[in-house]
């Protein structure tokens, strides 16, 4: 009697097991093949979203749930690719408290995260620093060069000065070789790391050039490389066009950031081009109509581009609609998703360059201090829900 039920329950627990990692992220790393993304050698296109705050959230046993509970419903809706930050520099519960030193709970909030996704079967794009003041950035690492006697001017020497140059390339060092405490694998050989992300929009406004930029990027996706040949490498940009060919400079909102589209993009060890959209913050004051010729202008432009001229994929790896923008509804921000998600796949399904989208962003319940009026909470947002569980249907079906 015994010896049936330990061997049905043996039996049950091989199904369990099974079932679960028929859900969990395996095989081989995501690739390219042209301007495509493959796995084990098959086309991927894929639906997702951005959550920075993941590992802030994970590092404390009392909160970590909010993480599971996010990949649960986003693999629920068919989400299978997220974005969030590998980096948090100096202030309040920091990842790296100072150049090279870290906070080993931080670090274990980042190993559950990438443990969880790979649990729900979502990959992940990891960003290792920011242009923003946000959980650090550029500024804190010029601070920190400051604090060691370097002269800088502003934030932008973040890009150029070789103090700040080697903190980087550290904490790039860190994170990739980076064992994970709950898995046993490092980083750079867990193929539930979609890709790193060089920086989350970098923009150097002091020198219109690009010349800051395209050297850095160049420099570091070369360091990267040196270190992890397994993942894809993309830089974090919103898609600005710069000098290399300034006759598209007119598809810009308006100004330049310092970044080049196509020059950045072409950079060898980059393997795939990022685009952002906010048209609310970037044409402000125009109307739903002007703002969604933008979007279309906007994103049909960098698909003809990296189908064209760069001959790589092509990612929206954040869009959104604030709450706080003025005429805003939920209904509206259904339409604006269902119109780039209808751009992207229409591209996908003619086994063009784009890839897939990833909206900014998903919030947990509970997290009403974190509002930044982009946040999509999934129990309480039941349209948007069903705009972007059509979207996950239909581009999972083009991976054949």
């Amino acid at each position: 009697m015994w010896g049936k039920i330990l061997g049905m329950s043996l039996v049950l627990a091989a199904l369990l097991v099974a079932c679960s990692e028929g859900k969990a992220v395996r095989g081989g790393f995501v690739g390219t093949r042209g301007s495509q993304f493959v796995v084990n050698g098959r086309p991927f296109y894929f639906n997702g979203f951005n959550s920075y705050w993941l590992m802030y959230m994970a590092s404390d046993p009392s909160t970590r749930v909010k993480v599971s509970d996010t990949f649960a419903q986003a693999a629920k809706y068919g989400m299978n690719v997220a974005r969030t930050w590998a980096f948090s520099d100096g202030g309040y519960r920091a990842l790296q408290t100072a150049p090279g030193s870290y906070n080993e709970d931080m670090f274990k909030g980042l190993d559950f995260v990438v443990s969880e996704a790979k649990r729900h079967g979502i990959y992940l794009i990891l960003s290792l620093v920011n242009n923003w003041e946000g959980f650090g950035g550029k500024k804190q690492y010029v601070q920190w060069a400051r604090e060691r006697g370097q002269y800088l001017n502003n934030e932008d020497d973040f890009f150029t000065n070789p103090i700040v140059k080697d903190y980087y390339k550290n904490h790039v060092k860190a994170v990739l070789n980076r064992v994970n405490t709950i898995t046993g694998v490092a980083y750079k050989d867990d193929p539930t790391i979609f890709a790193w992300e060089l920086m989350n929009e970098p923009r150097c406004q002091s020198d219109l050039s690009g010349k800051p930029i395209q050297d850095w990027v160049a420099e570091m996706s070369a360091y990267l490389k040196s270190m992890d040949k397994n993942h894809l490498l993309e830089i974090g940009m919103e898609g600005f066009y710069g000098e290399s060919m300034p006759e598209k400079k007119q598809n810009n909102p308006g100004y330049e950031v310092g970044t080049d589209f196509i020059a950045n993009n072409r950079i060898p060890y980059v393997d795939f081009a990022t685009i952002h959209l906010y048209p609310d913050q970037w044409v402000p004051g125009s109307n739903d109509e002007a703002q969604d010729a933008f979007v279309e202008k906007w994103i049909q432009a960098h698909i003809n581009d990296s189908k064209s001229i760069l001959g790589k994929p092509l990612v929206v790896s954040e869009f959104g609609k604030s709450s706080r923008s003025s005429g805003y509804t939920v209904d509206a921000r259904d339409r604006y998703f269902g119109l780039i998600f209808n751009t992207v796949y229409g591209c996908a399904r003619r086994r063009g360059p784009c890839g897939g989208a990833l909206f900014w962003q998903v919030m947990a319940e509970g997290m009403e201090n974190w509002s930044d009026g982009y946040e999509v909470v999934l129990e309480q947002s039941p349209t948007t829900v069903g705009v972007i569980d059509q979207q996950s249907r239909r581009i999972s079906s083009l991976n054949q």
